[in-house]
């Protein structure tokens, strides 16, 4: 593996052998194992939602950035995820508990600020060809983008739509188990369907047709992961819903494990 052992070591950097484990084994992000890790002053890991408009086409009409299927789970799931790096491991968030949560639309121009971006509900999305293009140069000068929630042949179909504008030129593939950022702190060979909270009260793990989970990506010319795509799954939700006692402790402890897994694999390539 191209990520050293000493560098993820020096990332990962928990406060104690007891809240290592505590995560391995499946502890919520509010454990407080890591509490007394000292956090630097300035943040070191940005966290941003992406805002965008509904897809008319695909049957959403609402539009404008002032509200949409972007907000999806916000604050919460990214409040409860950023606790978690913050507790488990050394790298300084934003202070979940304190500063608003971030989000940017593709023309904004802090956006090359924000090297990690989280984009839900990405069936119902719609880039125009000026977004599209803006999102494609921040992606192949470094940023990284998570898709997230989102399930079915028609809500595939949607996302891929406007996929298609940003890279016309290059391909949605599945990501092979032996990659890197499956690797980078865990062995994340336990592809569990990780479901919304609605799904799991309707007694399945699944919506509409999306019964299988798919684990994809688009990758630059150098290899480089650009796109984490969560196809049939809602990590987001189950983030939102650690402390909800009704949703499975591992389910939530298994989205923890994939949403540090990126933030560490986006910060060091």
């Amino acid at each position: 593996m191209g990520f050293r052992v000493r560098q993820v070591r020096q990332l990962l950097g928990l406060a104690t052998a007891t809240a290592f484990c505590a995560l391995l084994s499946g502890a919520h992000a509010g454990s407080a194992a890591g509490d007394a890790v000292l956090q630097p002053a300035e943040p070191e890991f940005r966290f941003a939602r992406l805002a965008y408009n509904d897809s008319a086409a695909m049957g959403f009409g609402r539009r404008g950035f002032g509200g949409g299927s972007w907000t999806t789970d916000a604050p919460e799931a990214e409040q409860h995820l950023l606790q978690g790096i913050r507790r488990l491991t050394r790298i300084n968030t934003l202070d979940p508990d304190r500063d608003r949560f971030i989000a940017l639309a593709p023309m904004d121009a802090d956006l090359y600020d924000y090297p990690f971006l989280y984009a839900v509900e990405v069936g119902r999305w719609y880039l125009s060809d000026e977004e599209a293009a803006r999102l494609r140069d921040y992606l192949l000068r470094g940023g990284f983008l998570m898709v997230d929630d989102f399930h079915g042949s028609v809500q595939w179909e949607g996302f891929m739509e406007s996929m298609r504008r940003v890279f016309p030129d290059r391909e949605v593939v599945e990501i092979p188990d032996d990659h890197e950022v499956f690797h980078v702190v865990w062995d994340l060979d336990q592809r569990v369907q990780v479901p919304g909270v609605y799904a799991l009260m309707s007694g399945v793990t699944y919506e509409q047709d999306g019964v299988e989970p798919h684990w994809r990506g688009v990758f630059d010319d150098d290899g480089r992961l650009m796109v984490a795509i969560n196809f049939n799954m809602d990590l987001g939700d189950a983030w939102e819903h650690a402390d909800t006692p009704e949703y499975p402790q591992p389910l939530t402890a298994l989205a923890y494990r994939f949403g540090i897994s990126y933030a560490l694999y986006a910060m060091s390539h």
